[in-house]
């Protein structure tokens, strides 16, 4: 009896033990349960801030996308001719005859944006959408619809403007791309993929971005905000809706977004778009200087303490500069009191100055700090303007433009080489197997080539049968090639 009763105490015991672990575990449980469900919770504060940096980009954008308008270009377009060996076969023209021939012409379209400037029309878009362009239907964000006409076109900024007939249009602000800081916030509107009025956010990842080669001249703000193919002539906004930038390209491997895109800053893109619209062209200033960056062993041989400014290698005869008395060897390190670190500012900055005004340089020559004033003149057209190539000859399809300072420096050739560069070529240019972009032509059947009047003074005159021998540098050497009409 005994033994029972111990052995009955002994199994109560050992369920109320476990009872009351079980009970603890319980209570510990829940008080785990518990923290971890208020540990989860979202603070009002957060909140509070991500709905109020959610509402005002709603608000930028709402305010900015009447102004942003899509673009649709269409052009004709040369292609070659068959690439097929059996369709010039007899026997295969005998039966199928020209069905099978790829037409010589077709039909392009391409898509892009635009932004509305002013209420009577006038619209600022890139010059690639554009150029060339037999036809350009313009889509407002109220889905009315209009024929565009160009009104001007600057390939060396890829700055266009086009005009429809509207008014009391809605406009976007300017704002002032100077004052752009790395790290702001930016909003890019457009059209990628012909899906309009896009917006998408990102950063200001830096400013000044030049040397890309994307344009003549460069001065892009770099962005993190999504740009996809669509996007070129949409508008780069501040987070005051302000206009502050064009975006014009994107650095991509696969043909879409990845996170590198460029806008043309609205210092440049307005003077632009002001010159061309009052003036019917872009008037540039001009020095005539040759200008290459300093890089340490030269700064070493200038025996300069830094490697900032521009090196002047070449002055031209009977230019601003050398009424000035600048001299090579100089080195500019200062425009109008602004800074000069990279050759390209004070390229941008002489551009940008009105023509007969005089201005302030500070250089350094044979260690001494000067100032020189030098009244400034218009670029000559000559090296502004790319002959076309409209001949009926061998050159047909073939752009060429004057070599200019900054692609002697680019392209590294030397100064003492005269001629044209082979800038653009048609696909089914007769040159297209022989000739290379960035061939520098230096002669034409005998005849010295030295800027572009010599070139089409020369091409004007040769027939559509006759062959033609160039005289041409590329690669580090000059050689003579041959365009045979056979």
């Amino acid at each position: 009896m005994f033994l029972k009763q111990k052995r009955f105490c002994t199994i109560t015991t050992f369920i109320r033990t476990w009872f009351i672990l079980g009970l603890i575990f319980s209570l510990n449980f829940g008080a785990w349960s518990y923290t971890y469900a208020s540990g989860s919770k979202i603070s009002q504060q957060s909140i509070d801030i991500l709905t109020q940096i959610g509402q005002a980009t709603a608000e930028i954008a709402e305010t900015v996308k009447p102004a942003i308008v899509n673009i649709l270009t269409t052009r004709t377009i040369k292609i070659q001719g068959n690439t097929n060996p059996f369709l010039d076969d007899p026997f295969f023209r005998r039966f199928f005859g020209d069905r099978l021939r790829v037409p010589k012409e077709r039909k392009t379209a391409s898509l892009g944006s635009g932004v509305i400037v002013d209420s009577n029309g006038y619209i600022l878009t890139t010059n690639h959408l554009i150029q060339g362009a037999e036809e350009i239907n313009v889509t407002l964000s109220d889905k009315r619809e209009f024929k565009g006409k160009i009104i001007g076109n600057d390939v060396m900024t890829d700055i266009g403007i086009i005009k429809i007939d509207a008014d009391n249009l809605p406009t976007i602000k300017w704002g002032d791309s100077d004052k752009l800081r790395v790290g702001e916030t930016v909003l890019a509107i457009g059209s990628p993929y012909g899906l309009s009025q896009t917006v998408t956010t990102g950063i200001v990842s830096a400013v000044g971005r030049a040397n890309v080669g994307i344009a003549d001249y460069e001065d892009f703000i770099q962005t993190d905000a999504a740009i996809n193919p669509g996007n070129s002539g949409g508008a780069l906004v501040n987070v005051r809706g302000e206009l502050v930038g064009i975006n014009t390209a994107i650095f991509t491997t696969s043909g879409g977004y990845q996170g590198i895109g460029f806008s043309i800053p609205t210092s440049m893109a307005k003077a632009v778009m002001d010159s061309l619209i009052s003036k019917g062209k872009v008037i540039r200033g001009w020095l005539g200087v040759t200008i290459q960056p300093l890089t340490p062993e030269l700064a070493k041989q200038f025996n300069l303490k830094e490697e900032k400014g521009a090196l002047v290698g070449d002055v031209s005869e009977g230019s601003p500069a050398e009424k000035a008395g600048l001299q090579s060897g100089d080195v500019i390190i200062e425009y109008e009191g602004k800074k000069i670190e990279e050759p390209y500012q004070l390229r941008n900055m002489v551009a940008n100055t009105p023509t007969g005004q005089e201005v302030e340089l500070k250089i350094i020559r044979e260690n001494k700090t000067e100032t020189k004033k030098v009244t400034v003149s218009e670029l000559p057209a000559e090296m502004q303007k790319p002959s076309k190539g409209e001949y009926n000859n061998l050159l047909r399809g073939v752009t060429v433009q004057d070599l200019l300072p900054e692609i002697y420096n680019k392209l590294n050739i030397p100064k003492k080489l005269k001629g044209v560069i082979v800038s653009d070529m048609d696909e089914d240019s007769p040159a297209a197997r022989v000739l290379m972009q960035g061939d520098v032509i230096q002669g034409i059947n005998r005849q010295k080539i030295t800027s572009i009047k010599d070139y089409e003074n020369m091409v004007s005159r040769i027939n559509s049968d006759e062959n033609i021998l160039l005289l041409i540098y590329r690669g580090g050497s000059s050689l003579f090639i041959t365009l045979s009409v056979k």
